[in-house]
């Protein structure tokens, strides 16, 4: 655990301070904590602690690796790639550790590096599962053929996930060094932001899944140069009894002196459901109907939901359709979408990259729709005009009532104006239902009417409503930068500028 030192071979780490600090992690919506190496029903399982009756494990390393990347980009901004050999070391580099170059070393010579451990440790945490509910639920995955709008073959999949409400119980010690200044500060601003459910953990967390928050937290400091203090730290039970409080920065005594460099643009978007949605759950138990649309656990009750897995495909296949249709140069538009949404693997050595779109799953409260009415349909053969044999299926969709409202809400990272004026095209698509959610749109399922929308750009901000049909706009930003800067940019991209 120790830093190289020339004079000597090894050289104290000089703590003063020991911290230990426990937190209550709740997950908000479902998450898929797995590894490639475990088995089970599905074909992406869970992973779990076999030791402790297999409960849900999330590794320490998980927890870590999120705890970094958000520090780095709260200091440097989204995106910000770590520098080995830069001088001046990031907060995250600082607190978790990096790689340190010694006096004489060139460019392509590694041989006299050092790394620079982590002066936080943090530990594995075991799920508990919530109270009332199921302890998981089974999505399935599959991958929609843009031009068909049908399944690709062989894109099926099935993953299990962790039901929201699913608690665990994180711990961290922190060891702080006089000589190195700060670290307690950026631990309290990475912790803050599991607090405010500023981080996602596991897998497709840019698309709803994982996303958690700290209810309260719990603080134990011990100085090293107290003999009182030592024996407290050599004696300290972590498994007692603790009381646990919110406000992280209070009980660190922490004063943050820096502020966020994230630059990000943000659409919340509220819309009423004209007619009805299906999103398919397949193998619901529960339910009849040979389709019903997806449910998931809340608050102790299952509730219909919107995956964002579900709502991100759809504004995928539609940016890159009106990308193709404002430019004869597919590759350009494939370009432009793969940096907007992420790059996919399409074959064997393909590197996938992250979507800078952040789109968060959508819950339905049970009250404002009718969720239990099963439709019968059947499929008539067209040269008969009967029904086929075998063809008669029944579907639980959700429908609609007058107070039906679905609220969207996308993060796009480090936004470009022509990025902007493509989300305000996919906006106007769904504001007008000209593009709609799940299956069956061929029937009339999943078409939204817009109702208002805040569109927030640093301190700017649009806002829009529905007025009897007419839009009325309000806000500090005006209607015409929106169409004549945003919009406009993204034309010349595409080329049709002026």
């Amino acid at each position: 655990m120790a830093k190289w030192d020339r004079d000597n071979k090894y050289g104290s780490r000089g703590v003063t301070e020991r911290i230990f600090i426990r937190g209550r992690l709740h997950l908000d919506t479902p998450a898929h904590f797995g590894g490639s190496e475990t088995e089970g029903s599905t074909d992406m399982p869970l992973l779990y602690d076999t030791k402790e009756s297999r409960r849900p494990l999330l590794t320490g390393a998980s927890i870590a690796g999120a705890l970094r990347n958000y520090l780095r980009e709260y200091e440097k901004g989204y995106r910000w790639p770590e520098n080995q050999r830069a001088p001046d070391k990031s907060w995250a580099e600082k607190l978790f550790g990096h790689l340190d170059d010694q006096p004489g070393d060139s460019a392509n010579s590694r041989r006299r590096r050092s790394s620079v451990h982590s002066w936080l440790m943090v530990d594995d945490a075991l799920g508990e599962p919530p109270n009332v509910g199921d302890p998981t639920e089974i999505r399935d995955g599959v991958a929609i053929d843009s031009k068909t709008r049908t399944a690709k073959p062989g894109k099926k999949f099935d993953v299990e996930l962790l039901s929201a409400g699913t608690t665990f119980a994180l711990s961290f010690e922190l060891w702080v060094n006089t000589a190195e200044p700060g670290l307690l500060e950026a631990l309290a601003v990475a912790l803050r932001g599991l607090e405010a459910g500023e981080i996602g953990l596991g897998m497709r967390k840019r698309r709803g899944y994982g996303r958690c928050h700290v209810s309260g937290w719990h603080v134990s400091r011990y100085k090293m140069n107290d003999a009182a203090q030592i024996i407290g730290w050599l004696t300290h039970d972590f498994e007692a009894s603790q009381t646990f409080q919110p406000g992280i920065y209070g009980l660190l005594g922490i004063t943050p002196s820096l502020t966020s460099q994230r630059s990000a643009f943000d659409l919340r978007a509220t819309f009423a459901l004209d007619g009805s949605l299906l999103i398919r759950s397949y193998g619901n138990e529960k339910s009849s109907a040979d389709a019903a649309h997806i449910r998931s656990w809340r608050h102790g009750a299952e509730q219909p939901v919107l995956p964002g897995t579900s709502l991100t495909g759809v504004l995928r296949a539609r940016a890159l359709k009106i990308a193709n249709t404002l430019t004869a140069d597919a590759e350009k538009a494939e370009r432009l979408i793969n940096d907007l949404f992420g790059r996919r693997i399409q074959s064997y050595g393909d590197e996938p990259s992250g979507s800078r779109l952040l789109v968060q799953e959508i819950t339905l409260e049970p009250e404002t729709v009718v969720a239990d009415l099963v439709q019968n349909r059947v499929s008539i053969d067209r040269f008969t005009g009967g029904a086929r044999d075998t063809a008669l299926f029944n579907e639980q969709p959700v429908w609609g009532k007058p107070e039906t409202r679905l609220t969207i809400d996308l993060r796009l990272l480090n936004p470009k104006d022509a990025d902007i004026g493509l989300l305000l095209l996919l906006l106007k698509d769904l504001w007008t239902g000209d593009l709609p959610l799940g299956g069956e749109s061929s029937v009339g399922r999943g078409r939204l009417k817009g109702k208002k929308a805040t569109l927030t750009l640093g301190e700017t901000v649009w806002q829009m409503e529905d007025d009897n049909g007419r839009l009325q706009f309000s806000g500090n930003g005006s209607q015409e930068e929106l169409q004549n800067k945003y919009l406009a940019a993204f034309l010349e991209v595409m080329g049709h500028g002026s």
